[in-house]
């Protein structure tokens, strides 16, 4: 998962990807640390061609802020720029899976 380091990169990021998850999170939220390798094991086992972005909001605060974040962990997946899917807090795998099922293979097929 390749960190992002600036508001620029972020942007930059999401505009020259067709398609991207971009991960939010700090140091010390001890949920994120769990599920950002569950994160990255359910997209290189389902959905290979969406590529992993991560962002720690501490030291990037006017990147989340770009976004809208402002709690933890969030992941937003975009498609064309555009963000399609938005969790925060409280989600499963299993969820985050369901609906990104469908834009997915819509996209990649």
């Amino acid at each position: 998962m390749e960190e992002i380091t600036s508001p620029t990169e972020l942007n930059s990021t999401i505009g020259s990807q067709s398609a991207c998850l971009v991960y939010f999170s700090t140091d010390s939220c001890n949920v994120c640390k769990v599920l950002k390798p569950k994160v990255l094991a359910l997209l290189s086992q389902h959905y290979p061609e969406l590529p992993p972005f991560y962002v720690n909001i501490e030291k990037v605060p006017e990147g989340a802020a770009s976004q809208s974040v402002f709690s933890v962990p969030t992941i937003i997946i975009f498609f064309d720029g555009k963000e399609t899917i938005r969790k925060s807090r409280n989600f499963g795998l299993e969820e985050l899976r369901r609906e990104l099922e469908k834009p997915y293979h819509m996209y990649f097929s």
